[in-house]
């Protein structure tokens, strides 16, 4: 039952960001320069939760745009209406509707939908991860210098020591390919279907990696924090990686070298 609401859910903010796309709608600023917030956003959302608050009207709601809905339940919805906002308002089709589905504060269910693509990635915990139903899993590639990253950075960007343009420098420098798609939902399911060999992000909301993280780890890779200890999705950074690569890359993003 919540696996069927998750899927209709996220296909019905899908719905939404369709509609709009390359349409006229209303872009406003959150408060910082270029976070924005679109009129699909706040569609999207309220589609999505119109869906849950039918089928399961005590679960908890954190959604970004509306914030907490509170409620005394073991489960959560965490919802990103459109994840990768700035690629929707510009007319790039990178970006999607992610909902991660929380079980006394573990992921339980993920999925990630790019209707744009007709991309929809969806694990359960235990159960692995799916591509349009099709299995998928993490790349193979076991050496950082010959991986193919992808990255992205906050909109206030963090001036400490080994911070997103530091890291960024260093793997440039030696080659390594580093991509940035705006959508750190897609960044994670694109290294989960082993596209790439891994993300890491120093500053992403729950709302961001909810599902994603969960995709990744369902189809055998590893996920932790900047630190390498265990991944929460309410602190800031990530580390996703098929796990043959994951120490090289996390000791580059704590100052050592490859």
């Amino acid at each position: 039952m919540i696996k069927n609401t998750l899927i209709t859910a996220v296909e019905a903010g899908a719905v939404e960001l369709k509609r709009f796309f390359n349409g006229t709608f209303t872009v406003t600023s959150k408060g910082s320069l270029n976070d924005l917030v679109t009129e699909a956003d706040h569609a999207s959302e309220k589609a999505i939760i119109d869906i849950i608050q039918k089928n399961h009207p005590d679960h908890f709601i954190l959604s970004e745009e509306t914030g907490e809905i509170k409620q005394n339940s073991p489960y959560k919805w965490i919802i990103d209406p459109i994840d990768g906002t700035i690629n929707f308002a510009n007319g790039i089709p990178i970006c999607c509707v992610s909902i991660g589905v929380e079980l006394n504060g573990e992921i339980i269910l993920g999925a990630v939908y790019n209707p744009f693509m007709n991309e929809m990635f969806f694990a359960e915990k235990g159960k692995g991860a799916t591509l349009n139903d099709i299995k998928i899993g993490v790349s193979a590639e076991d050496n950082l210098l010959k991986s193919c990253l992808v990255t992205g950075f906050p909109y206030q960007y963090l001036d400490t020591a080994n911070g997103p343009l530091q890291i960024f420098e260093k793997l440039v420098r030696k080659a390594i390919p580093v991509r940035r798609l705006g959508s750190a939902a897609l960044d994670l399911c694109w290294t989960a279907a082993g596209r790439f060999d891994g993300f890491y992000e120093h500053k992403l909301q729950a709302w961001d990696s909810a599902a994603g993280f969960l995709i990744v780890e369902e189809a055998g890779g590893t996920v932790t924090d900047l630190k390498g200890d265990v991944y929460n999705p309410y602190q800031p950074g990530i580390i996703a990686t098929n796990g043959k690569i994951h120490a090289q890359l996390q000791a580059l993003v704590n100052g050592g070298d490859i």
